[in-house]
């Protein structure tokens, strides 16, 4: 009895060695630099487009919400995506990993032609929608036309990237994120405010940049999946003349349909609540916008020790190793927390600051510097989650995290804020108790499933 108990006890202590946190940390740090380092230009766009002035930050928030609704079918393709491919690398199976790349990718450029159409030409509806300002409305309308019209290059992009995040190359990924959000930086530079001889564009320069960007990022992303030797590789499946089958449709379609059903649910929650920001006026909005970038920079971290966690999980339980699988999922959360009790002490005693970078204005800065202090609570529920979610998808356990996003962001987000906001009379700031309160419940939700241990059992 006593040897086997030191059997299992240095079982435990393998699974937690150093070379286990370590092969978590080589695959999650090049994801989690490419997410911060996207989220970090994200905010820096926000802030060379507020030198136009606080109407031109909430024209481009305005098209937050319906850009990622019409990106809500490509997110679903790439989640079921990362999956398979980490899945059918754990399983040895190269030939069906990059069947399942080659079935994204003609998806991606047939759904791009409807999507892209449909955006352009409806811009002007969509905005409105989205609860405009007429001080706002027509440089939203251009920014998201100018977004939409080249999203061509993101979204191939980030199917092929899917698949390498998959493989586990997620260096890959973010050498070309980096360098695509490098190029829009510049660009935003010499558009938007027209440097060295450029046309000053304003807010449509601030969407050309990031069309320019990311057509510099497809195209890494295409010359990198052309290495003959890479597991995931364009050139080994033109030369094993390699085609979508019904299988890998069936594969991607059972994981991609509850992946795509919660995503639209979900942003049907957000874009309500963004409405109702809108609604608060443009030094609100503008305030909340920024609050939303800041949410974007933790949300990074989390992102990033996802990918990770998608990766490692999904090949583990490719190899039938479901104590390997959780050992990589308790890493991940570890790693997580505290990121997550950093971010949280900065954006404490440096919220004023921040917003002082953004704006002039007090009030909209007095606005922030509560958002800020919700946002402290809010970052230490949000990484935790996101890093539990990547790991019930890498299983394939898609179906429970559509109900639990439904649930917190489709329902209890919204009513939430809707409560705080207009019942209570918190303004702005009871929008944010609403995401603090949607958090919470996916928190809870997703931990509660992890420990279940139910997410191993799942076939995909």
């Amino acid at each position: 009895m006593e040897k086997a108990g030191e059997q299992i006890l240095q079982g435990k202590t393998k699974k937690y060695s150093r070379e286990t946190v370590q092969t978590v940390l080589k695959m999650a740090w090049p994801s989690v630099l490419e997410s911060f380092f996207v989220a970090l230009i994200g905010m820096v766009d926000s802030l060379m487009v507020s030198r136009v002035g606080a109407h031109a930050v909430a024209a481009v928030g305005l098209t937050t919400q319906p850009k990622f609704i019409g990106l809500a079918a490509f997110t679903a393709a790439n989640v079921a995506v990362s999956a398979l491919v980490a899945r059918r690398k754990g399983e040895g199976r190269r030939k069906e990993a990059n069947q399942v790349l080659a079935a994204s990718l003609l998806f991606t450029i047939c759904m791009t032609v409807v999507v892209s159409a449909v955006c352009v030409a409806l811009a002007d509806p969509i905005i409105s929608l989205c609860g405009s300002s007429p001080d706002s409305h027509q440089e939203a309308v251009d920014y998201f036309r100018i977004i939409m019209g080249g999203i061509g290059f993101t979204v191939v992009s980030l199917s092929i990237n899917a698949a390498q995040r998959g493989a586990g190359n997620t260096k890959i990924s973010m050498t070309t994120n980096v360098t695509a959000n490098l190029v829009n930086v510049v660009f935003n530079y010499l558009l938007i405010g027209g440097n060295f001889g450029f046309p000053e564009l304003g807010v449509k320069g601030a969407a050309i940049a990031t069309v320019i960007g990311s057509a510099v990022g497809c195209v890494m992303s295409i010359v990198a999946a052309c290495r003959k030797g890479s597991f995931i590789s364009l050139v080994y499946i033109w030369k094993e003349r390699l085609r979508p089958t019904l299988t890998v449709a069936k594969s991607m379609v059972k994981l991609g349909s509850n992946v795509l059903a919660e995503q639209l649910l979900m942003r049907v929650g957000f874009l309500s609540v963004a409405v109702m920001a809108a609604k608060m006026g443009t030094a609100a909005f503008a305030a909340h916008q920024v609050g939303m970038n800041v949410m974007s920079l933790s949300f990074s971290f989390g992102d990033g020790m996802q990918v990770a966690a998608v990766a490692l999980i999904g090949q583990s339980l490719g190899r039938k190793d479901v104590e390997m699988a959780k050992t990589y999922g308790h890493i991940c959360q570890w790693i997580g927390r505290a990121i997550a009790v950093v971010l949280a002490v900065i954006y404490l005693f440096f919220g004023r600051f921040l917003y002082g970078i953004f704006f002039t204005e007090p009030e909209i800065i007095a606005i922030g510097v509560q958002i800020m202090r919700v946002i402290v609570v809010v970052v230490l529920l949000q990484i935790a989650q996101v890093i539990y979610m990547g790991c019930l998808r890498g299983a394939g356990d898609v179906f429970f995290t559509t109900v639990a996003s439904t649930i917190s962001v489709t329902l209890i987000r919204p009513i939430a804020s809707y409560l705080f906001c207009y019942a209570l009379g918190f303004g702005i700031i009871g929008i944010w108790f609403g995401v603090c309160a949607d958090q919470l419940t996916r928190f809870i939700f997703t931990n509660l499933r992890f420990r279940s241990g139910k997410w191993t059992k799942v076939k995909i």
